[in-house]
Order: C-alpha cells, then sequence, then structure tokens
C-alpha cells in the first residue's frame, strides 16, 4: 500500500491510499489534487472517506463522485453531500480489501470520526482528520473539553506504530506551544528539530505515529504532573475548575 500526503489550500493534506490499481482518498476539501494524484499515480478512486462536515474536507467529494464513480463513507450525525453511507462508530468501511474501524471522535465537531485500519505486514493507519494533530489537538468549535479528551485518549490506546494521518501542517506552531508547556522533555525537544528539518526542505511532517505523539503530545499527556504544574501556571483557578486538559485547550487558543 502507498500512502501519500496531497497538500491542498495552505495546509490541508488529503490523504490517498492506493495499492497500484484502486485508491481511496480521505477528507478531498479539493478535488484538484486528487485529480492529479490518480492521473500521475495511475489508479482509479474507488472510495471517499470523510471525517468531518467542514468544507476544507468535503468540498471536492461532489466532483471526485461525479468524474469517478467512487463511494463515499462519513459521519452519521453530521451534514454531508449526499449520497454517501453515513457511519459511527463500531462499523467498518471495506475499501481496497482493507477493513477502516470507525471510532466515535466528537470535540472538534459533534459528529467527527476517525477511520483505523490494521494491514498486513504494514503498521496501522489512523486518518483522525482535525482531531489529534501532531504535538496538538482541533479545536472545540461544537464539542466540549471532556469530550475531546475521551476521543484522545481513545486514539491514544491506538497501538504505538500507528501512522497518525492528521488532515493539516500544524506541527511547527504546535510544538512552539508544546515546547512552552513542557520545555524540558528531550524527545519533544529532539522531534522539534527533526520537524524543523523536515520542514525546511520543504517536506511533510506528517505521518507521526502514535508512540511518538504519547511522547511529546501535551493533549495526549495532560495527566502528567509536568503539563499540570505548567497549565496551573498559566491559570491557577481554570486548572482547579475544569482540569489541566481544558485549561491547556484554553491557553492554546490564545496562544501566539
Amino acid at each position: 500500500m502507498k500512502l501519500i500526503p496531497l497538500p491542498a489550500f495552505d495546509d490541508n493534506y488529503i490523504w490517498m491510499l492506493h495499492d497500484g490499481h484502486r485508491a481511496l482518498v480521505v477528507d478531498p476539501g479539493d478535488a484538484q489534487p486528487v485529480l492529479q494524484a490518480l492521473q500521475h499515480e495511475g489508479v482509479q478512486l474507488q472510495g471517499i472517506l470523510v471525517t468531518h462536515h467542514h468544507g476544507d474536507h468535503t468540498g471536492g467529494i461532489d466532483t471526485l463522485r461525479h468524474a469517478t464513480g467512487a463511494s463515499v463513507f462519513g459521519p452519521a450525525l453530521e451534514p454531508m453531500p449526499e449520497p454517501l453511507q453515513r457511519l459511527r462508530g463500531g462499523d467498518t468501511a471495506e475499501l481496497l480489501g482493507l477493513k477502516f474501524r470507525v471510532l466515535d471522535v466528537p470535540g472538534h465537531t459533534a459528529g467527527h470520526i476517525a477511520y483505523f485500519c490494521e494491514i498486513e505486514g504494514e503498521a496501522p493507519i489512523l486518518f483522525c482528520g482535525d482531531t489529534l494533530f501532531s504535538g496538538g489537538c482541533g479545536r472545540l468549535f461544537e464539542g466540549t473539553a471532556q469530550q475531546m479528551l475521551l476521543s484522545l485518549s481513545a486514539l491514544g490506546a491506538l497501538p504505538g506504530p500507528t501512522r497518525v494521518c492528521c488532515a493539516h501542517e500544524y506541527t511547527l506552531s504546535n510544538l512552539k506551544f508544546a515546547l512552552e508547556v513542557e520545555p524540558d522533555n528531550p524527545r519533544l525537544v529532539a522531534y522539534n528539530a527533526a520537524c524543523q528539518a523536515l520542514r525546511m526542505q520543504n517536506q511533510p511532517t506528517l505521518p507521526s505515529s502514535i508512540a511518538t505523539e504519547r511522547q511529546i503530545n501535551p493533549f495526549l499527556r495532560s495527566d502528567q504532573p509536568t503539563i499540570a504544574a505548567s497549565a496551573g501556571r498559566f491559570d491557577a483557578a481554570g486548572l482547579a475548575l475544569n482540569g489541566a486538559f481544558a485549561t491547556l485547550r484554553q491557553w492554546k487558543n490564545q496562544y501566539r
């Protein structure tokens, strides 16, 4: 299986996975990069997986469906371009001879879902949309901090080698904040340097891995004393009232 991040807009990635003949794409906000990649790779689009309803994830669906006849799979509880097969946690989507297990991960949006797939002989893949980013997590546009914490906990419990395919190249800005929160984390310092080097070469920092995110992502580490201490320095009253995760998310919202 070949996994390709297709750049779109300013910082989106549309993920393509193909076996040399058939392909799927995830969150195609723009059809043009997908159509170009299909031609370049010489593959036929079989399916489209969608994590949530925002336009930068759905804008290219109709064009791709009409151009290729691809089947569309998306969240059961969000407005989506019809027709599509609606999915919720526990369901599966079968494409390219693979089974993608659906996880409910509300927080960024109310009905956000993610797709997890184990592939024989390869590291598993997670398509997580805007729930988990490398070094960060999505803003809470429709859900609560408690929902997002539970969603991230579920993703963090996936196998360590799992490839984390997020939908945006936000890594460097996320790591800047993460270093503010946990400056003495040696794994975070090393990871930031590696990601800086990749971006200097105009290379994507993604996919990350669940194992890496457990070590460097403050939003997956909000139960650690170092994270709580930093959150308390930002807002001691907020920490006491709402806990470390919610305080951390509020801090990130205003961080520059």
